[in-house]
């Protein structure tokens, strides 16, 4: 699990329930008619900007919020690196007996083990990484939308407040309940944005950019592999995506 986004969600909403409850109680926070103009309201409408299955696939998406990120790039630069002491070892058709986990590099070496030239594995691989860029792009435009959606339908939802407010004034009972869905929905507007689309969205976008720099680490790779072959001048040309601070040194493949 991600302890970061563990954090925050813990201290994030423990922090707006105390101020909840320092002016009162839970029950005045909650209006179940303002949840549905404003949580419903805002997935109707992104379910009509976007293909059912483009939603359905940003929210699988939001569940990797929750996991550590697949591979760090150290560990990424050190797989391709102990890929070249095999191919330097055994020859590059020995990549092709190998088992990977992930799609991209188990690609990137069967064409190395193909003995693929090094502008068909750049072409290759090169469409792959912009694939899901933008795949990864369409993700996270769904929770933009939905960020931008809540704010706007908790102000439909102070607007119906409102109205049901003016025309209740000779009623006094009915200006209080009326109110409050005016007000609450502007909250819940504001919660679901910057409590949970928004921030869904920056993670996303956070860990695509990590997995570009493991792809692209990838991808570099192969070539280097068939350009060079010699690990340490791999390692050398990787690890320039890594920050220097952040970077770790190369271990030797145990025999």
């Amino acid at each position: 699990m991600d302890l970061g986004t563990l954090i925050g969600i813990v201290v994030g909403n423990a922090l707006i329930l105390s101020a909840m409850l320092m002016g009162g109680t839970m029950d005045m926070f909650i209006d179940v008619a303002g949840l549905m103009i404003v949580f419903g309201g805002a997935v109707s409408a992104c379910l009509m900007a976007f293909p059912m299955k483009e939603v359905i696939a940003a929210f699988k998406a939001a569940m990797f919020c929750m996991t550590a990120d697949k591979m760090e790039p150290n560990a990424m630069v050190q797989t391709m690196c102990d890929l070249c002491t095999v191919t330097r070892k055994s020859g590059l058709v020995a990549l092709s007996k190998m088992k990977f986990e992930e799609d991209f590099l188990r690609k990137a070496a069967n064409l190395i083990a193909d003995g693929t030239k090094e502008d068909v594995i750049r072409d290759s691989l090169t469409i792959e990484i912009d694939a899901m860029k933008a795949r990864h792009a369409v993700i996270q435009d769904v929770f933009a939308k939905l960020a931008a959606y809540c704010p706007a339908f908790g102000m439909i939802g102070t607007l119906i407040g409102l109205v049901q407010m003016l025309a209740n004034l000779s009623d006094p009972a009915a200006v209080g309940p009326a109110m409050a869905v005016a007000l609450l929905t502007t909250m819940y507007g504001a919660m679901f944005a910057n409590m949970l689309w928004n921030p869904i969205g920056a993670k996303l976008a956070s860990r695509t950019a990590t997995e570009v720099i493991n792809l692209e680490i990838t991808f570099e790779g192969a070539c280097a592999i068939l350009a060079e072959g010699n690990p340490m001048t791999v390692y050398e040309k990787l690890s320039s995506y890594i920050p220097a601070k952040s970077r770790v040194g190369l271990t030797k493949t145990k025999k």
